[in-house]
């Protein structure tokens, strides 16, 4: 197995590193702070100016669509290539937008390159790979165990030439940014009669079709995560043309899983630049802070939790170029059990280094003064978005089983 990265890919992400460095996380803190200003759900002219100033000099530069690994349009890196650069990007707020590498707008780009008509990939997909618009996965309900997906309800029947919607998503997120003008819908299409994984189906609608109506943002541990949003939407007597339907009726499953396996694993990677940039913060605090006459590092377990947290970062990068390795062979079958470990292993660390970092911090470890209360909300979410981890450890387990029995598990 190859964990290594080509000479030419390693100096573009040297060129990545030094952006983030000197001109995107210089930046951070002043782009949260405008969400504060008039309205939390439109962009203030400073934060357009912050965020489109960067994508500009991004793209102009070539730092542009890494994630697409396996297309003409992108820069042709592997998946454990990419495994690198995600992290770097994971390390500031800001950074995977900026490189037009973020969530849930990569697997979406990644649906409509692999599944899309050329329509779709016109009025949709041209728009998201240049930065200029951005996009929501609509899959989960309030009403339904979604981490069964099987369970997924939202009913879509056709009319012509058209499939009416009626039901409600909550968790899109990045529904609640102005520039979202697409969704990617889960939808149920089969009756009882039909085979349970062959009962669901994709289709894209436009977000300004009429009848959908926004009700409110989701809020995690207290935060809206404006003007992202993680929204609760109604579909009503939804219309939408057939042709929007993804690789016809019954094919949902299939595309999910080959939108979400990549997905998983960029969240992973971004979580470990996460945990990165708290053990950094983390050091930083230990020798600099002084209390009872000495340099925190020296006092109680602290050396024993920064030696911790350096061997824990360490184990879960190796598994997720692994699971990355595996992606790249082209068999998701293989790759799957991998998927679900690093999905269950990477929040939990990036969690514990988080945690242990705002510890040394004390009070302010919690507070706005730094970023490890914003990083903690955003990687404890990590643990239920795409599957939370006892789903994953059960397939894990049946994985694992399946080596001692032909019994069906």
């Amino acid at each position: 197995m190859d964990f290594g990265i080509r000479a030419e890919n390693r100096k573009l992400l040297d060129r990545v590193i030094a952006m983030i460095d000197t001109e995107i996380a210089p930046l951070q803190d002043e782009y949260e702070g405008e969400v504060a200003k008039g309205d939390r759900w439109q962009y203030t002219d400073r934060q357009a100016e912050i965020l489109e100033g960067l994508k500009a000099k991004a793209k102009a530069a070539g730092l542009w669509n890494f994630w697409l690994t396996d297309g003409d349009r992108g820069l042709g890196l592997s998946t454990v290539e990419y495994a690198y650069f995600a992290e770097e990007m994971g390390r500031v707020g800001l950074a995977a937008e900026v490189f037009n590498c973020s969530a849930p707008d990569t697997g979406n780009m990644e649906v409509f390159h692999k599944y899309g008509t050329d329509a779709m990939k016109t009025q949709w997909l041209e728009p998201l790979l240049q930065g200029q618009i951005r996009s929501a996965y609509l899959m989960t309900e309030p009403d339904v165990a979604s981490s069964d997906a099987t369970n997924v309800s939202m009913s879509c029947v056709r009319d012509g030439d058209h499939y009416v919607l009626n039901g409600e998503k909550w968790w899109a997120s990045g529904a609640g940014d102005p520039r979202c003008k697409v969704y990617i819908v889960m939808v149920k299409t089969g009756g009882e009669d039909t085979a349970k994984h062959q009962r669901h189906s994709m289709i894209v609608v436009d977000a300004a079709t009429p009848g959908i109506e926004v009700l409110r943002p989701m809020h995690v541990y207290g935060a809206d995560d404006a003007p992202h949003g993680h929204m609760h939407i109604r579909f009503t007597d939804v219309r939408v043309p057939a042709e929007n339907m993804l690789l016809g009726e019954g094919r949902g499953f299939e595309i999910s899983q080959g939108r979400l396996g990549p997905g998983r694993i960029h969240h992973c990677m971004r979580a470990i630049g996460q945990a990165e940039s708290a053990l950094t913060l983390m050091c930083k605090r230990a020798l600099e802070r002084e209390a009872f006459g000495k340099p925190l590092a020296s006092l109680g377990a602290n050396y024993d939790i920064i030696a911790e947290a350096r061997m824990e970062i360490e184990q879960a990068r190796l598994l997720c170029l692994k699971a990355a390795w595996y992606m790249d062979q082209g068999d998701a079958r293989a790759a799957a059990p991998w998927i679900s470990m690093i999905k269950t292993v990477a929040p939990r660390m990036a969690l514990k280094v988080i945690d242990e970092a705002a510890q040394m911090f004390g009070a302010m470890g919690i507070s706005q003064d730094t970023p490890l209360a914003s990083k903690w909300i955003h990687v404890r979410t990590l643990r239920l978005a795409d599957g939370p981890d006892a789903v994953h450890r059960r397939q894990i387990a049946r994985t694992e089983l399946r080596k001692y029995t032909q019994e069906r598990i």
